[in-house]
């Protein structure tokens, strides 16, 4: 069993009144993180429910809030209880839904699951508004990779196993860069099998997410430009040139990128400027949640040991720990480009303060960085930078900065002062 962090978060919020609600991609792993956690609810003798609107059988309870109130009171009677609901996005207006069973007051603790769909993503949030608190359920992250393939042994000491196992450590990173998170792949041993695996994973997105829960008709024209993104990850996206390759209206385009961040496939950087005439303000950058799901629409998941250094692929890696380690903090991450080709990977923005991040998919020997690194330090004064890499720990002074390189997995489990600005 892969043990996830969320879960704690999720426990301690048990005994708050709002509705925990999980969202996340298809196959992360909500469902599991639910079912476990009702077992261990009545190992303490809590009583609970658990309803899926996956589940046909289930599906007359939520014709009414009415319906639904009856069949836990059945199960639970009037007392203190846990009811859980799964895919509530398949419920038409399931933030109203909710909202309506929440002000009644009961003495049941709602905790909500659902993957990508409009209903979920946009109008729940206002529905619920201070009624709700999100759990975002992501793939497997590195830090889960790690302990689960070391059976937990160091889960205590995950930073001394990362520093001194450093082999180790690169044989972990190469699978996970390869593979991904999706739970169900980590767990299976088979390679053949965890490739049926993801292949479901990707169709049941397309199938059921897109052409059923978000109405697109064009569903060859999505999966085109899922696999085009896929091999622009890092990169900037001319929203004009896909339009014109896939035959598709700009606006289509927009609204599939859309699409894609809604259901947690994708997720879109915005530039870091303040002096826009300059800077490229239009065109985004585009990372995928999940590194396994960006392989397999490329066609290069499943080639270890010949699978290509990619150093997008790395970079795409390095955003989700950045995104993992600032989820909680008031900080933004943001690209850099300007119209004279300097480039900055990522910036981490605190209004009048930022971090520029420099990635690099290589062992450095020495310490340096890179000339648009050095052209932000120049422009921006930040009072620290930070070089990415694989092994290299060091530093270097530039124009006053205090620029820090460290290896990637400082990034999952960080020094103390590492996030201060």
């Amino acid at each position: 069993m892969i043990q996830r962090k969320i879960s704690s978060e999720l426990k301690e919020h048990l005994d708050k009144k709002e509705i925990s609600l999980l969202v996340g991609p298809r196959q992360a792993g909500k469902t599991t993180i639910m079912l476990l956690l009702k077992e261990e609810l009545e190992k303490h003798g809590k009583k609970t429910i658990f309803l899926s609107l996956d589940i046909e059988s289930d599906q007359p309870y939520f014709l009414s809030q009415q319906a639904l109130l009856n069949k836990i009171q059945l199960e639970l009677g009037r007392e203190t209880g846990y009811v859980f609901i799964d895919e509530i996005q398949r419920k038409q207006n399931a933030g109203l839904f909710l909202k309506g069973l929440y002000d009644l007051n009961l003495p049941y603790k709602f905790i909500v699951s659902g993957s990508g769909s409009l209903e979920l993503k946009e109008k729940i949030h206002e529905s619920l508004a201070g009624r709700k608190r999100i759990f975002d359920v992501n793939t497997i992250s590195f830090e889960e990779f790690v302990n689960f393939k070391t059976e937990y042994r160091y889960e205590d000491r995950i930073k001394d196993f990362l520093s001194i196992e450093t082999d180790k450590v690169h044989n972990f990173l190469e699978e996970y860069l390869n593979f991904g998170g999706y739970p169900r792949v980590v767990l299976e041993t088979s390679l053949q099998e965890k490739r049926k695996i993801m292949d479901e994973i990707y169709r049941s997105y397309l199938e059921r997410d897109i052409a059923y829960l978000l109405k697109v008709e064009k569903l060859e024209a999505f999966s085109a430009l899922i696999k085009i993104l896929a091999g622009q990850s890092g990169q900037l996206v001319n929203l004009s040139e896909l339009s014109s390759t896939l035959g598709i209206s700009l606006k289509t385009i927009q609204n599939y990128l859309w699409y894609a961040q809604k259901t947690f496939i994708i997720e879109k950087l915005t530039p870091y400027f303040r002096n826009p005439r300059k800077e490229i303000t239009k065109s985004p950058v585009i990372y995928f949640t999940d590194v396994g799901f960006r392989n397999y629409a490329l066609g290069l998941w499943g080639h270890r040991p010949a699978f290509p250094r990619d150093g997008f692929l790395f970079q795409n890696f390095v955003f989700g720990l950045l995104k993992e380690k600032l989820r909680l903090t008031e900080k933004t991450i943001h690209f850099w480009r300007t119209k004279d080709k300097a480039e900055v990977d990522f910036v981490l923005d605190k209004g009048s303060e930022c971090i520029p991040v420099e990635v690099k998919y290589s062992a450095l020997k020495k310490p340096e960085a890179g000339r648009s690194l050095r052209n932000f330090i120049a422009r921006y004064k930040p009072r620290q930078a930070w070089v990415v890499n694989l092994s290299l720990r060091d530093n270097l002074k530039i124009n006053g900065a205090q620029v820090t390189l460290f290896p990637f997995y400082d990034l999952v489990a960080p020094q103390e002062n590492l996030f201060g600005l």
